[in-house]
């Protein structure tokens, strides 16, 4: 995603429903924190044990090449997207705005909560 993600319509169109939760992805926090999405996976993983399942998501393989398939892609947007993302529920992004300690990171985390609450949220569904 890009800067306009930052935009409270932009933070609404990032958000998926996944497993009957709603979520928002790596990438696209990232944007939203300003860091490298790199830099956000290594620290969530460094705190891997303040993330329980009811606050962060890995995509399944499944998960991953349906999500994937709803993009015409470039080579240069799929650099980075070799593994599944993670994907943050409302809490798991509560506590990221933690975990990176960001400047404005409680700025953003009330307007993901807050976007999350109010907007019909795009549908990822894995077909078997």
């Amino acid at each position: 995603m890009t800067a306009s993600l930052v935009s409270v319509d932009g933070i609404r169109q990032a958000i998926l429903l996944l497993r009957g939760q709603k979520v928002i992805l790596d990438r696209d926090l990232a944007v939203l924190y300003r860091v490298p999405t790199k830099a956000l996976k290594q620290a969530v993983k460094r705190n891997i044990g303040r993330f329980p399942e009811d606050f962060m998501l890995v995509l399944t393989p499944e998960e991953f090449a349906e999500w994937r398939s709803q993009f015409v892609t470039s080579k240069a947007d799929r650099m980075g997207l070799r593994h599944p993302p993670m994907a943050f529920t409302e809490q798991g992004i509560a506590m990221l705005s933690s975990v990176l300690n960001s400047v404005g990171g409680e700025r953003r985390k009330s307007t993901c909560s807050t976007t999350s609450r109010k907007r019909p949220v795009a549908h990822l569904e894995v077909h078997r």
